[in-house]
């Protein structure tokens, strides 16, 4: 295992900055995820710290000893890439054995003619052959040590990838999006399949992707970038439930988080012509924005729930997407059309009527009120702690 740190990574291509100032820290045996859009960093933050790039700006430290100077080799680390670099001409068990190749034997022993001349070769290529047997077995691959990557699935090839990198016992274990080029069904199992290697391994992984799903579902915590910049680091519950901001709200979730631009009020928040009741001590007239996810809301009047009353919406049926166990309503906002409102709806918990599929017209929404997420804005999150009281313009009243 091994503890990473990443302090003021910084680093440019030409005139673009593509890494502005990250610093996070990985623990040892943690499952690290870094997620966010196309173009925000991920990809060149994780060649960083695996050496194949030198950041213009900041230190990469490994178990508190900084490697900016050390080259690949040297910090004992394991990569896996997009598009899994196999070499076609090699089997299973060639390609997994060649990192122990070059690092146990010299240059004249890889000759095949030269093998039996060398002392000790023997014994080294039997320690070899059992390490790239026991991983195999590990990865439930051993069945196909024997076949070339042509004769493999996409799947199968993605095991052998990993199975190459784990020989090496590596103290850390990079990936750069392993599983963009497998189908939907195929994902799902190779996810679970890199969940159960970290368990086994205990080894520290840092995982990059753009797909949230991956990072929500395998991750201990998960980094979110984007435009170069570290927005939020967490557990995915942290960032799924407790957001630093509205982009990292609109990143996290399916479908996106609902936005209804608001004004501060006495007792509650004015959305267009919609009055919104919500405790709060806010200054008056403050332009916010209030987050709702989707799955949060119900089809419903002004009932109450449990001890909580119920906050509705008056809304207009626009579409519906039937997902079998579950659909996804369209609505626009009827105070305002231009804001689409999404709710989510599971229909075995009985949040779904039986005539759904017919509705038209105007319907109500309802939530709660602690489903409401609080931004102001400039989109940054106000928590109506004792500690955002005392710091966030919106909550000046009560500073002073």
């Amino acid at each position: 295992m091994a503890r990473l740190s990443l302090q003021g990574i910084r680093k440019s291509f030409d005139k673009t900055e593509v890494l502005k100032g990250i610093s996070l820290e990985v623990e040892d045996g943690e499952f690290m995820s870094l997620v966010g859009a196309s173009g925000c960093g991920k990809s060149t933050l994780l060649r960083i710290i695996a050496g194949l790039e030198s950041p213009d700006k900041g230190t990469v430290s490994i178990d508190g000893r900084p490697v900016d100077e050390a080259n690949p080799k040297e910090r004992n680390i394991a990569m896996v890439f997009q598009d899994y670099a196999l070499y076609p001409h090699m089997t299973v068990a060639q390609n997994m054995a060649m990192p122990l190749i070059m690092g146990r034997l010299p240059m004249r022993a890889r000759l095949p003619g030269m093998r039996l001349l060398i002392p000790g070769f023997t014994s080294v290529w039997r320690d070899i052959a059992g390490q790239v047997e026991a991983v195999a077995r590990q990865l439930r691959i051993d069945h196909l040590l024997e076949r070339r990557p042509a004769q493999l699935s996409g799947g199968q090839r993605q095991r052998v990838a990993l199975g190459r990198a784990l020989v090496r016992n590596p103290h850390l274990f990079l990936m750069d999006e392993p599983l963009s080029n497998l189908d939907a069904k195929l994902r799902v199992q190779v996810r679970k399949e890199i969940v159960e290697l970290h368990h086994s391994t205990n080894l520290t992984f840092v995982y990059v992707t753009h797909d949230q799903i991956e990072a929500m579902t395998m991750s201990d915590r998960v980094a979110l970038l984007q435009e170069g910049q570290l927005l939020q680091v967490g557990t995915p519950d942290d960032l799924y439930t407790d957001p630093d901001s509205l982009n990292v709200a609109r990143f996290i979730g399916s479908p996106e988080v609902n936005i209804l631009p608001a004004q501060a009020v006495q007792g509650g928040f004015n959305v267009g012509e919609q009055f919104i009741p919500f405790a709060h001590d806010l200054t008056p007239r403050s332009d916010l924005f209030l987050g709702v996810r989707p799955e949060d809301l119900m089809i419903g009047g002004s009932q109450a729930l449990g001890a909580q009353q119920m906050i509705t919406l008056p809304v207009t049926h626009k579409s519906q997407e039937d997902l079998g166990g579950e659909i996804i309503l369209h609505t626009a906002l009827k105070s305002l059309p231009d804001v689409d409102i999404r709710a989510r709806l599971q229909k075995a918990a009985g949040g779904v009527d039986a005539n759904i599929r017919n509705l038209r017209g105007e319907i109500t929404l309802a939530f709660t009120a602690s489903a409401i997420r609080l931004f102001d804005g400039a989109g940054q999150r106000i928590r109506t702690d004792e500690g955002a009281v005392a710091t966030h313009p919106a909550l000046k009243e009560i500073a002073q």
